[in-house]
């Protein structure tokens, strides 16, 4: 198709009567389970024409004047294609506010549409753009309550690009959050992106929005946007949006998939990590060409078979429940006039699909947010993207049951953290995992003296505190806090900055306690009390001393010699604190910095700091 440099009505026309739109579609990928979300649809121009993408598109529309008529007809393209190719799971559609408050979106036609297409409106995931300004809130708010009491979702795109789509957030509350690519490009390498991210997670989860990360076009970005715990993610590393697009994960992403990733919940310590795999139950599927007769008889056979997967060519497409499915065809005429049809007619196309090294903890958080008909219907689990078998949510609930009940025998009881059992569990799973990552033995210097003189119970309460301060310092989504027992703790670090991080304990610790020691012994540092000879000296307040040693794949084979080195170097620390010739300090830092793994029976140490009062 020839156009012109100045396009104008007629032109614009041509293109929407005369098929010229081209629906493409980019894949979603749920982190939690390692599989494909949904798609969003977005749209190209004519082949070879300055038309080709949205943006000279859009624009040459509005210029025209018939903007939203473009915007509606490529809905209904991209509605279209969807179906016609069966992709599954949600459709990601753009809307702007104008199209949303256009008498046309509330007239009937989108749902005739969607009942032609054969496509449930929970599939269907009105994303809002923030292409124009919105003059009416509350009419939005309206429109969007509307179509969310039809089942269908909302999406608000490019957080982070503007304020107005913060307010948008607060007043709609939608089902997912989309963070604008400028905070995730780079991310792994810029502190300062992290902290933006991770302000935006604290938000999604205190309104249960699900946050997709736009933009990811490093495997450095995705690895770390996943280890982040974001829920989904959308970029090029993923795929590019394709008029065919992929309905697997490619070999890369797959990859990054397959590393083991240690988990960090106390629950997951006896055992090893419980995933996806270890609640299958084999049900050999049916295919998406199976006649409704034929899985009524299934169903008929076996009293004990709650649900039916469907499969196309060994990739799950939809999941049948006996309940439904019995009722419906009960009515009278009803098995007569649908028992030779496909079953794809009684299926739901969107069940929840997840992979078998999904963990239950990140199934459970899924089931928490999914519509409540997957709590009964359960789930279906992949490897690959092939059907392999399917998950109930009782056997979910009952793992997670036994977890805690098995994680709170081995907590302790002062802290409610991680104790001696699953402190070594987890190093040996770091272990065996092969990754880098960094111990911190964490131990109050002082603290016999300032037990005795203010009591027990304020001597648990500086415990308590500590606790927390370690808590609130270190990414307790990478990091793996536990309570040895007393005044020890140990941190396992997998986040870059732990030697920031373990100077913040050591500094905010003196502060901390600062309310719960008299305050002329705070104004002086200490106070006057017996000591283990029974003469009255002179007691500094409680500090930190804290033992770090860099672990390197292959340097150790146990739990045990990690305790040993982890050991060695906080009494390496509590030894630069007591020659420190009288001064008062606020704690100490010691790093063991020499590699393990290569002979030496010798222990080198690397450098210690200190920090003056």
């Amino acid at each position: 198709m020839n156009l012109s440099l100045d396009h104008g009505l007629d032109e614009i026309h041509q293109i929407i009567a005369g098929g010229f739109l081209l629906p493409v579609f980019q894949p979603i990928v749920d982190f939690r389970v390692s599989a494909i979300l949904g798609y969003e649809a977005l749209i190209r121009g004519p082949q070879n024409s300055t038309l080709h993408f949205p943006d000279a598109l859009f624009g040459a529309a509005r210029a025209a004047g018939v903007g939203l008529d473009l915007e509606h007809a490529c809905r209904e393209a991209s509605l279209r294609a969807f179906a016609e190719m069966r992709l599954p799971g949600r459709l990601f559609l753009n809307a702007s506010p104008g199209a949303l408050l256009d008498e046309r979106m509330m007239n009937g036609q989108t749902r005739k549409l969607l009942s032609d297409l054969g496509l449930a409106a929970n599939r269907i995931v009105i994303e809002l753009t923030e292409n124009e300004r919105i003059t009416d809130l509350p009419g939005i708010h309206d429109v969007l309550t509307h179509y969310r009491g039809r089942g269908f979702q909302i999406a608000i795109d490019d957080l982070g690009e503007g304020f107005a789509n913060l307010r948008m957030w607060s007043e709609i509350r939608p089902e997912f959050v989309k963070i604008d690519k400028h905070f995730v490009s780079g991310i792994a390498d810029d502190p300062m992106k992290y902290h933006f991210v991770r302000a935006m997670q604290d938000l999604g989860e205190s309104c249960k929005a699900s946050l997709i990360a736009e933009g990811i076009e490093r495997q450095e970005d995705f690895e770390f946007i996943r280890d982040m715990g974001v829920a989904c993610g959308q970029g090029y590393f993923i795929a590019r949006p394709q008029k065919l697009p992929t309905t697997a994960l490619s070999a890369d992403v797959t990859a990054v998939f397959a590393r083991h990733r240690a988990v960090l919940s106390p629950l997951a310590h006896q055992g090893g990590t419980r995933t996806a795999r270890h609640l299958l139950h084999s049900i050999a599927p049916v295919d998406l060409d199976c006649k409704n007769e034929s899985v009524f008889a299934r169903f008929e056979a076996d009293e004990s078979l709650a649900v039916l997967p469907v499969v196309d060519n060994g990739r799950p497409v939809g999941l049948i429940n006996r309940h439904n499915m019995i009722d419906r065809l009960a009515r009278p005429f009803r098995r007569e006039l649908y028992g030779r049809k496909t079953c794809d007619q009684f299926m739901d196309p969107s069940p929840l699909v997840v992979d078998h090294s999904a963990t239950v903890q990140e199934l459970a958080m899924m089931l928490s947010l999914a519509p409540r008909h997957y709590i009964f219907d359960g789930f279906i689990i992949t490897e690959g993207g092939q059907y392999i078998g399917v998950g109930s949510s009782h056997d979910l609930m009952a793992t997670i049951t036994e977890m805690q009940i098995s994680a709170a025998r081995y907590a302790n009881p002062l802290t409610q953290l991680p104790g001696n059992v699953p402190i070594n569990e987890h190093i040996d799973r770091m272990l065996a995992s092969g990754s880098n990552f960094v111990v911190a033995y964490i131990d109050v210097d002082n603290f016999k003296p300032y037990n005795d003189t203010y009591g027990y119970r304020r001597g648990d309460d500086v415990i308590q505190l500590l606790a927390r301060l370690i808590c609130d310092e270190v990414d307790t989504r990478r990091d793996f806090v536990g309570h040895i027992g007393g005044d020890d703790f140990f941190v396992v670090f997998q986040h870059e900055d732990w030697e920031k991080r373990c100077w913040q304990i050591v500094r905010n610790f003196p502060e901390s306690i600062s309310s719960l020691v008299a305050a002329e012994d705070h104004a002086r540092s200490g106070y006057m009390a017996e000591n283990r000879k029974g003469e009255i000296v002179f007691q500094p307040l409680p500090t930190l001393s804290i033992g770090v040693v860099q672990i390197c794949a292959g340097d150790f084979d146990s739990h045990r010699e990690v305790a040993a080195v982890a050991s060695e170097a906080k009494k390496q620390a509590k030894k630069i604190g007591k020659s420190s010739g009288g001064e008062l300090l606020r704690g100490t830092v010691f790093v063991e910095r020499r590699r393990m793994g290569n002979g030496d029976p010798g222990f080198a140490f690397g450098y210690a700091e200190r920090t003056q009062a």
